[in-house]
């Protein structure tokens, strides 16, 4: 479940629960919101937290070298952010 779910399932609960004055006889239209919005409101955190830890995996490594050609140093950067060993 990404962020964008868990929001979208937060609404829909809020809509539910605060908005719709339905009475079906079957469900209880007021618990469903209820439920949908504890639901988004996990789906939110648990979003907020893989987006965190995705960012924090990021590894940077600087390399130099003299280079062949010319004989300057040469300073190369990467950026690995999908190494799943870090």
């Amino acid at each position: 479940m990404s962020l964008g779910t868990g929001i979208v399932l937060f609404v829909i609960g809020a809509i539910l629960a605060f908005a719709v004055h339905v009475q079906v006889a079957w469900v209880n239209l007021t618990i469903v919101g209820y439920i949908l919005m504890v639901a988004g409101a996990v789906g939110i955190i648990l979003g907020i937290v893989l987006i965190a830890t995705h960012r924090s995996r990021s590894v940077a490594t600087s390399r130099s070298y003299v280079g062949p050609a010319t004989g300057e140093r040469v300073q190369r950067s990467t950026v690995d952010r999908d190494d799943p060993y870090v």
